[in-house]
């Protein structure tokens, strides 16, 4: 799968965040604010799993059709990723 320059900029974005929060733990911010920050990496990483997923799934629907091939399984395969994630 080819990884185009929106998912990766999330990810560069995530990478951020994660600096962020280690450098307001260094400052010793408040532990309400330190969560929230945590709360809002670990949302954008779900998404990112979601983006990344759905894009690989669409993509191996398409090739599977061509192929003349059942894409059942890969949509199995999909959900138990998704799932696995949480």
């Amino acid at each position: 799968m080819e990884y185009d320059a929106k998912i990766k900029n999330r990810v560069k974005r995530i990478e951020g965040q994660l600096r962020g929060v280690l450098r307001m733990m260094e400052e010793k911010d408040n532990c309400k604010e330190v969560i929230a920050q945590l709360s809002a990496a670990r949302t954008a990483i779900d998404r990112t799993i979601g983006v990344i997923v759905s894009a690989n799934l669409v993509e191996c629907v398409k090739n599977a059709e061509q192929n003349g091939e059942d894409a059942g399984s890969l949509v199995k395969e999909a959900v138990n990723l998704l799932v696995k994630s949480r």
